[in-house]
């Protein structure tokens, strides 16, 4: 029955797991089809080969994520102790 609604309306693609920013699997909320985005921006079924390929691109991002707020942290703690850089205009 399920099946058949998705078959004649179409399926109903709800964010299951977001992988990067731009990456984002998909599931259906009637029939349970699983669907990801592939490298140029389209829906893919998601198979043993894009849920690895997921998993590796979710690592990196998190690792890259974690390393740029640990920068962000001490860029913020440096900027604390000496300005850096001073936008205030030279002109009256």
């Amino acid at each position: 029955m399920k099946n058949i609604y998705c078959s004649f309306f179409g399926h109903q693609f709800e964010v299951s797991k977001n992988i990067t920013y731009h990456v984002k699997e998909y599931k259906c909320s009637h029939c349970k089809a699983q669907m990801t985005t592939n490298g140029k921006g389209h829906l893919t079924p998601l198979t043993p080969k894009y849920k690895e390929i997921n998993s590796v691109l979710e690592r990196i991002h998190n690792s890259r994520m974690s390393r740029k707020l640990k920068q962000g942290k001490e860029i913020l703690v440096s900027e604390n102790r000496e300005i850096l850089l001073d936008f205030t205009p030279h002109f009256s």
